[in-house]
């Protein structure tokens, strides 16, 4: 009788084995491998927007710790304003060639594919600007619109839109578009200092998207090199480059907002209403009734390309603030800039700057710079690209 129990087990062990239900449930596989994890580490710290592909660059460029830089782009000669098609390719132009490229990167690993030249044969084609599917096109000398078409990469002539006063001095003229389908255009002056019409230069024209009626929109600009329409007020902000051979802090760059109808006080004036006494000779001060930058930059930084913040790849207290490039001094003992910046802004206020990218510079010399960088601008996915017209780059940067 001591092995009846035993036997009992057995038959109900066996009586279950046989039944249908059993064949329905299965045990925990053994085989680790098809667990489910629970914390897989990765070495693709951003699974949404893979890092770019492209090499990392030779000037030894520095970044917030959380941030990477690749090239984009290379051995693109003096590549300077940059705008995305409707559809997302990059487009760089070339004054010194009169060309504009397209970068296409269908792949979409970080670096383009290849360079295409879409237009040609402009005189020093500087700015650049998409506005109801066109590209408009900003010379030295006039105002072009080009059809666009995306799948053959390709733009046609459309229309000559107005002449332009050409100049060989401050001859890089940028446009954009505001909320409201106006164009606005910088058109630097003539001089490094002088007296001119503000329909020659020293300042910012306007027109619509045809080119009716361009006219004088504000004043007093000796060369406001880029500008930007700030996403959060619809108001047009600059940069301004001050005049030179008054010595190495003097007079400062600048950052306006530029509204209609405005001096902003070049030549007889620079800085926060400052009277430039060496140039104007007046008994009365002329600044009186000029507006002030809204910032105060180190003089000849040469402050280029500005682009506002929207990017989920960066910190989300640097939503709406302001990117710089300044481009570098080419006539100062000591040089300065040669980086982009952090411009903290506060509604039509900077508060604070920090840099955000550096190493351009590798001595204390103007000839010591490896690149200056130029432009900025973000993609639907959060990355900046930045142009440098030296090194002949265009950099992807992006959050790790």
């Amino acid at each position: 009788m001591k092995y009846t129990g035993i036997y009992i087990i057995i038959l109900l062990l066996l009586v279950i084995a046989l039944s249908p239900a059993f064949k329905h449930f299965s045990f925990p596989s053994q085989n680790p491998q098809s667990k489910e994890p629970t914390s897989i580490p990765t070495t693709k710290v951003n699974e949404s927007n893979p890092i770019s592909t492209g090499k990392t660059p030779v000037i030894p460029l520095t970044l917030p710790s959380n941030f990477t830089i690749h090239v984009f782009a290379s051995g693109l000669g003096n590549p300077r304003d940059l705008q995305f098609t409707p559809s997302g390719t990059l487009l760089a132009s070339n004054p010194n060639t009169g060309q504009v490229i397209a970068l296409p990167d269908k792949n979409q690993d970080g670096v383009a594919d290849t360079g295409k030249v879409i237009i040609s044969g402009e005189n020093h084609v500087h700015g650049l600007a998409f506005y109801n599917g066109k590209i408009f096109v900003a010379d030295v000398d006039r105002v072009v619109r080009y059809n666009w078409d995306e799948n053959a990469l390709n733009a046609t002539l459309d229309k000559v839109l107005f002449s332009l006063p050409e100049n060989g001095d401050h001859n890089n003229r940028t446009l954009v578009f505001n909320t409201i389908g106006q164009m606005l255009l910088s058109v630097g002056s003539i001089c490094n200092v002088c007296r001119e019409a503000p329909n020659i230069g020293g300042s910012v024209w306007v027109s619509d998207a045809d080119g009716n009626n361009p006219h004088v929109f504000a004043t007093g600009l000796r060369n406001a090199a880029f500008l930007a329409i700030n996403p959060a007020t619809g108001a047009l902000w600059g940069t301004e480059m001050g005049r030179d051979y008054l010595g190495d802090n003097t007079p400062p760059d600048e950052i306006n907002i530029i509204n209609e109808g405005k001096n902003y006080g070049w030549p007889n004036c620079y800085g926060d209403k400052i009277h430039d006494t060496q140039f104007d000779n007046s008994s009365f001060n002329p600044c009186s009734n000029t507006e002030s930058p809204i910032y105060q930059i180190p003089a000849h930084s040469a402050p280029l390309g500005l682009t506002f913040i929207k990017s989920s790849q960066f910190p989300s207290d640097w939503q709406g603030d302001l990117l710089v490039a300044y481009h570098g001094s080419w006539n100062r003992s000591v040089a300065t800039g040669f980086k982009v910046v952090h411009l903290k802004v506060n509604g039509n206020t900077i508060v604070s700057s920090d840099d955000f990218l550096t190493g351009f510079l590798q001595g204390s010399n103007n000839g010591s710079a490896l690149g200056r960088p130029v432009d900025m601008i973000f993609d639907k996915d959060g990355n900046l690209y930045l142009s440098d017209d030296r090194a002949g780059n265009i950099y992807i940067i992006q959050k790790k």
